[in-house]
Parts: C-alpha cells; structure tokens; sequence
C-alpha cells in the first residue's frame, strides 16, 4: 500500500521466488481480481497451481479467479505473516525500489514489470546464488 489510497499486488511463486509485480488503480475487489487473472493467464499453468493470500477485502471474490485460472486459492491465518514469507520478504525488497508511504498511483506498469526483472535477476541465499530467473526457467524447461 501506498499514500493516496495506492497499491501494487505481488505474485511471487514459491519455490523459485519468481516475481511479478501488478498494478492496480483501486482496492476493489473487482479491479484487483480481474487484474491477477490477467496476469496469471501468461504464467505456466503446471508452475502456478496454487496461491496463499491474506485476508484483504479484495480477494473477496477469490471463487472467481480460481474459476478463470483454475488456480486453487488458500489464505493465510490472522496475523500469521509467516505463512507468506515469500511474499513479505518480496514485499521488504520493494521498499528499496517504493519507500513507505510513496503515492503508487503514477507508477507505470512497464515500471512494475522493470524492478520484477531486476528482482528476479538478483541472486538469492536461499537459491544457493541463482537467481529467480534462472531457477524458474529452469522449472520452465523441466515441465516442457
């Protein structure tokens, strides 16, 4: 979240630590869902099979994403953050790129897509030194 009622959404895929970065011009359950379905639909469907959200308002409507990407969806416990480490680390890797409280509204998606790739080539401790990118096109290419 940022100031001015802005936000981005983050997907990041588990096991390679693949990001991807959504914009999203309102909270509303609508706008975010119909943004995620678009994104996920140009992922490999056998890497995305699954999803951990919190417990926001706006995956309210969490039925009908796993309907358009039969992608099963499962949320986290209240105030149990840890059930998403992936995800608040990605979250605490953003703030070098949005500081706290920076108005998102005017952040492009292009912009998004450019700090993902530069996430997912940085080498990671827990991927013993490769980077997202490279473990996820690795996956990519085992599935195929």
């Amino acid at each position: 979240m940022g100031s001015n009622n802005s936000q981005i959404a983050t997907l990041v895929e588990r096991h390679t630590r693949y990001v991807m970065l959504v914009k999203t011009n309102s909270k509303e359950t609508e706008t975010v869902i119909n943004a995620l379905i678009k994104h996920a639909h140009k992922l490999p469907r056998e890497l995305y099979k699954s999803l951990t959200w919190d417990r926001g308002k706006e995956m309210a409507d969490h039925k009908r994403f796993t309907l358009a990407t039969n992608i099963k969806v499962y949320f986290c416990d209240p105030h149990n953050p840890w059930q998403r480490g992936s995800n608040e680390n990605t979250n605490g890797l953003l703030r070098q790129y949005f500081p706290k409280g920076m108005d998102l509204s005017d952040v492009s998606q292009a912009k998004l897509n450019a700090v993902a790739r530069r996430l997912n080539e940085r080498p990671r401790k827990t991927l013993d030194f490769e980077t997202p990118a490279e473990r996820f096109a690795q996956c990519v290419a085992s599935t195929g």
